[in-house]
C-alpha cells in the first residue's frame, strides 16, 4: 500500500509541475514517510530475525529500498517492496514468477524511469527531454536496446537512470530468452517423452500379440491330444 502511494506522490509533481506548492510540499511529505515506512519496516525484521546474519545475507534487495532519498534517480528503488509481495502472492511455480516478475518489473522499471528522466531533464539547459511522452519513448527505446538517438539525457542524474534502464533491458531480455528456451526444452522433452511411451506401448502390445499367438497354439495341440484320446478310448474298451 505505502509503496502504491509512493507512486503517487512521486508520479503527481513530475506529471503536474503547476499544482500549488503546498499541495507539492504534500506529496513530498508523503514520500519522506514512505521512505521512513520502509526503514522501520526493515529494522523490524531484522530485530525480529531469530538468524540475523542470514537475514543480512540474503536482504540484498531490501537495503536498496533504503537508499537515501536525496538520490532522487533511485528513489524509485523502494517500488522494489512491491516484488517482495508479488513473490509472497503469486504463483509457487519458478516459472509462473518469472512471469511475474517480468511484467512487473518491465512494466515499472518503463514508467518509474520515464519520470525519473523527465524530473531530472526538463529543466536542464540543452536538454531534449520536455514531456512525459518525449520521456516514456526514450525509456522504451532505451529499455528495449534499441536507442533511436533522438533523446537522450544530458545531465548526470539522467544518465544514471540510462544506466540504469539499460542494465535492466539486457537482464530482461535475457530473462525472456531463457524462458522462452527452457519452455521449448520441456515441450521437446514432452513430446520425446510421448514418443517413447508410444514406442514402449508398441513393443508391448507385440509381445502381447506373440504370446497370446503361442497361447492359442498350446490351446489347439491341447485340444487335438484331447481330441485324439477320446477317439481312441472306444477302441480300447471293444478290445478288451
Amino acid at each position: 500500500m505505502l509503496a502504491l502511494v509512493f507512486i503517487a506522490s512521486y508520479a503527481a509533481p513530475i506529471l503536474r509541475p503547476s499544482l500549488p506548492t503546498d499541495v507539492i510540499l504534500t506529496f513530498h511529505a508523503l514520500n519522506v514517510i514512505t521512505y521512513l515506512a520502509f526503514v522501520g519496516d526493515y529494522f523490524a525484521r531484522l530485530h525480529l530475525s531469530r538468524d540475523r546474519r542470514g537475514f543480512l545475507r540474503h536482504s540484498g534487495l531490501d537495503v536498496l529500498v533504503l537508499v537515501p532519498p536525496a538520490l532522487q534517480p533511485l528513489r524509485t528503488m523502494q517500488l522494489i517492496a512491491l516484488l517482495r509481495l508479488l513473490d509472497k502472492r503469486l504463483g509457487r511455480t519458478l516459472r509462473g514468477r518469472i512471469v511475474a516478475y517480468l511484467g512487473f518489473a518491465t512494466l515499472t522499471v518503463l514508467l518509474l524511469g520515464a519520470l525519473a528522466v523527465l524530473d531530472a531533464e526538463r529543466k536542464a539547459p540543452g536538454a531534449n527531454i520536455h514531456t512525459f511522452g518525449d520521456a516514456l519513448w526514450w525509456a522504451t527505446t532505451t529499455i528495449t536496446t534499441v536507442g533511436y538517438g533522438e533523446h537522450h539525457p544530458v545531465t548526470p542524474s539522467g544518465r544514471v537512470v540510462a544506466a540504469c534502464l539499460m542494465f535492466s533491458g539486457i537482464a530482461l531480455l535475457s530473462v525472456v530468452t531463457g524462458s522462452v528456451a527452457s519452455w521449448i526444452l520441456d515441450r521437446v522433452r514432452e513430446e520425446d517423452g510421448e514418443v517413447a511411451a508410444d514406442d514402449r506401448m508398441r513393443d508391448e502390445v507385440e509381445a502381447l500379440t506373440h504370446e497370446i499367438r503361442a497361447l492359442r497354439a498350446d490351446v489347439a495341440e491341447l485340444r487335438g491330444r484331447t481330441a485324439s484320446h477320446r477317439a481312441a478310448a472306444p477302441e480300447s474298451d471293444d478290445t478288451l
